[in-house]
């Protein structure tokens, strides 16, 4: 078995049907379909004994209990029987032609293969974003550039359906002090350098459904402590390349924090839960605070007049901001229905 398409779902039921057609047309002898079950209480179940039933190259393994997305996915790379794993979420869609030109790559000996996305709305009927990687054109990195990697590819990386990774590479690495980061993935592949090449594919090969992601409720704890922790853990990393992409302390920036609130994640909740605590000068405490006293909506629009005028446009910002329950006309929406 070359490659193992490993799905870790948890109450999708509604959308994991979708995921699965989009696969099953492109699997071999080769390539194996895993969904691994985080003891979902939903229909998931049910659907995935149909899917079962109708293909035999579909295993599907549920779990006694939820044990969180790292978890899921890593005892999903531990059921898989394939060389590869590429880490698949359940409510995403994957293009024609997709498996083949990740065995393409696999087949030149890289152990990494990183797979361009394009991003859709909630529906998947309207394109957001054409592609997440904006370059055009596939990039090799020969172990020595694997800072550049990094640098090139870290923020993307934050979706987990691009990866495609070597078993072993996987398996013999720390994995269990990731659980609870959201980001196994990236903690497995940045904790020390790919003993091999690593091939990044341009064309967007996987249409991320945006909008619904489970993390939501928490995504200030997220992006603010969990992200930067985990970025600036990586010693073999280099401090200039770390803060190139993310700061350490993101709590103390406000013009993040400003985007968080114009998206609707950073409230007195959030203040006084996770940044009131870690702050001794009134002053500091002062210049956060006034963030969340600035009414949402206000923010709201003029983060998005800031994206809006940008030279190059960040579609996938303008439509976050646009969906976030600051947005003025979702709001009268709301109220009126």
């Amino acid at each position: 078995m070359v490659l193992s398409i490993c799905v870790a779902t948890y109450n999708r039921a509604e959308f994991i049907g979708a995921t699965l057609d989009s696969v099953i047309p492109q699997l071999t002898d080769d390539v194996e379909l895993l969904v691994v079950d985080g003891a979902s209480t939903d229909r998931t179940e049910a659907v995935m004994e149909d899917y079962t039933r109708r293909s035999d190259r579909i295993r599907y393994v549920r779990l006694a209990a939820k044990g969180g997305i790292d978890r899921d996915y890593d005892l999903a790379v531990g059921h898989a029987r394939g060389e590869y794993c590429w880490l698949l979420p359940d409510d995403d869609l994957m293009k024609p032609g997709a498996i083949d030109a990740v065995l393409a790559e696999i087949r030149k000996g890289s152990a990494l293969v990183i797979v361009n996305a394009e991003v859709r709305d909630l529906d998947m009927s309207s394109l957001v974003e054409e592609r997440r990687l904006f370059f055009t054109d596939d990039k090799f990195y020969a172990q020595s550039e694997f800072e550049q990697f990094f640098l090139d590819n870290i923020i993307y990386m934050t979706y987990i359906g691009c990866v495609v990774i070597r078993r072993n590479l996987w398996m013999e690495r720390e994995r269990e002090k990731y659980y609870g980061t959201e980001f196994i993935h990236v903690g497995v592949i940045f904790q020390k350098p790919i003993p091999g090449p690593i091939s990044v594919i341009a064309t967007p090969y996987l249409s991320i459904r945006l909008g619904n992601a489970q993390w939501t409720a928490r995504a200030f704890e997220i992006w603010v402590f969990k992200w930067p922790t985990l970025i600036w853990s990586f010693n073999d990393i280099s401090q200039h390349a770390k803060a190139k992409v993310y700061p350490r302390e993101a709590w103390k920036t406000v013009t993040r924090l400003l985007f968080i609130r114009a998206e609707g994640n950073f409230g007195a909740d959030e203040y006084r839960k996770f940044i009131r605590p870690k702050l001794s000068s009134s002053f500091e405490r002062a210049k956060i605070r006034t963030v969340t006293l600035i009414p949402g909506p206000i923010v709201n629009i003029l983060a998005r007049i800031y994206y809006s005028f940008r030279a190059s446009k960040n579609q996938y910002a303008l439509f976050v901001l646009k969906s976030s329950r600051f947005n003025l006309f979702n709001t009268a929406k709301r109220s009126i229905s």
